[in-house]
């Protein structure tokens, strides 16, 4: 299997809430890291939410600018709402990507916007919470990839483990 890097990048995240529903994205999508700048996080973190310790396994690191921590081989991918931006339908997902997400109560810098190899938007009516735009664009990553695992094997080992519940039998018309 092809090994791809994908880090997550987060401008000064507004809620630990979000950054805990990031980081559980991250593991469910396999990113490797997730980086953010900004003090609004680190002032709030002990009201964790990574209720499945993904820290454990994915480094969570504070830093001062997400594009000196761009990986090796990435492009840098920004996901906002700007004029001009491909819609995220259209977008070919490069297999090594650094995807910057802006905050949600403002924008990313132009200085970051310009360093992009993309930009990106979702298209949808009104803007997205910040967790939700990282599933969105790591589920779309996945299903346009040739690298989705399928079936009842991962369904076992992803389901919680209060989840037994199975199809009986299936009918047709």
């Amino acid at each position: 299997m092809n090994q791809q890097v994908v880090s997550i990048g987060l401008v000064n995240p507004k809620s630990p809430t979000n950054v805990g529903a990031v980081m559980r994205a991250a593991g469910c999508y396999r990113a490797s890291a997730v980086f953010y700048t900004g003090a609004r996080y680190s002032r709030a973190a002990k009201f964790n939410t990574d209720t499945k310790d993904v820290r454990s396994n994915i480094t969570l690191a504070g830093v001062d600018c997400l594009l000196e921590h761009v990986p090796v081989g990435s492009k840098v991918v920004c996901v906002e709402l700007v004029e001009g931006a491909t819609s995220l339908p259209e977008f070919e997902h490069p297999d090594n990507a650094f995807y910057i997400f802006g905050p949600e109560d403002s924008s990313l810098d132009q200085q970051v916007v310009d360093r992009a190899d993309a930009v990106v938007y979702i298209p949808t009516v009104g803007c997205m919470n910040l967790a939700a735009t990282v599933n969105v664009v790591l589920y779309d990553r996945l299903a346009k990839s040739s690298l989705v695992v399928e079936g009842d094997e991962l369904i076992r080992q992803s389901r919680d483990t209060n989840n037994k519940v199975k199809i009986s039998a299936l009918t047709t018309d």
